[in-house]
């Protein structure tokens, strides 16, 4: 530091010079996302590239990636990869011991890692970014009892995947709320369909000619369109549907009267938090509010 005040008052260094020396320089960080057909992933990637072409002096420097989906080694491999470059690293997570392998051996390295939207689980040194899911599944659970209003039948339900938390945790909330309050509802084996419409439109196929007591579908992933898509051919109105992401399709079938209710955590919120948690986590908060939109209160 004597070194460079020397510089400056000799001439040798202006003070932005001093100043550019002594301030470290902002952080890099990395988002690691599924690949594939979910339209709110792709929301999220489409936002974090406006955020990097937007990008000001100071700011972190962003990078996106686009991991094949529900691949616990290729994720865990991302993270190997990436940890060089970044300072901070935020993924989609996959439970899986490979994952958490890897990002343990990355949090040793001195690197901050959050996931987003959904998590690690509680032994996993990294934070989270997301839904108090057990919670959302309660809510979309005493949501479709309501709207039912006394009806009696099956409720399915389809995820992306097991192997997301998030998923799980919906999963659980719906059953014990339905347990509890409505009783003469009868929640399915949950179906999953990778967040990809087609898998989605064929479980509704399926769904809608083998079980005729169906009266309610809850989508706790991605691609609600595709469920939507064989709502509408089938000219089932009748049957409430809950799914999560305000995009596209999903606000579609919202004014169309397919989807009745649609769980949202907004993309630039969930980016602005990881940035935060990355760069200073004392000052970070895990738990974002959430939205439930329906077709009266669309943004």
């Amino acid at each position: 530091m004597r070194v460079l005040e020397l510089a400056r008052e000799t001439g040798f260094l202006s003070q932005a010079d001093v100043e550019r020396f002594v301030t470290p320089p902002p952080p890099n960080i990395v988002f690691l996302l599924p690949s594939g057909g979910n339209p709110y992933l792709r929301l999220l990637g489409d936002r974090l590239r406006r955020r990097v072409s937007a990008k000001n002096a100071g700011e972190p420097a962003l990078r996106c990636f686009f991991i094949e989906g529900f691949n616990a080694k290729a994720l865990a491999a991302a993270l190997r990869q990436n940890a060089g470059w970044a300072d901070g690293i935020a993924f989609f997570a996959i439970e899986h011991p490979l994952v958490r392998d890897a990002a343990i051996e990355i949090s040793e390295l001195g690197k901050r890692l959050v996931t987003i939207v959904s998590d690690l689980g509680s032994h996993s040194p990294v934070d989270y970014i997301g839904l108090d899911n057990h919670t959302v599944g309660r809510t979309a659970g005493f949501l479709m009892g309501r709207f039912l209003n006394r009806r009696a039948g099956s409720v399915a339900l389809v995820a992306g995947s097991r192997q997301y938390r998030a998923h799980c945790e919906r999963e659980a909330g719906i059953m014990s709320i339905m347990d509890e309050m409505f009783p003469d509802l009868h929640v399915m084996a949950m179906r999953e369909g990778h967040d990809d419409p087609g898998e989605n439109y064929r479980h509704a196929l399926n769904l809608l000619e083998q079980k005729p007591d169906l009266v309610g579908i809850y989508n706790v992933g991605g691609a609600s369109g595709g469920i939507c898509r064989a709502l509408r051919e089938c000219n089932r109105a009748d049957i409430v549907t809950i799914g999560h992401g305000l995009t596209t399709d999903t606000r579609k079938a919202l004014l169309d009267g397919t989807l009745d209710a649609v769980f949202d955590l907004a993309a630039d919120e969930v980016i602005a938090r990881a940035i935060a948690a990355l760069v200073a986590p004392e000052t970070a908060t895990s738990l974002p509010k959430f939205d439930i939109f329906f077709r009266e209160n669309l943004p």
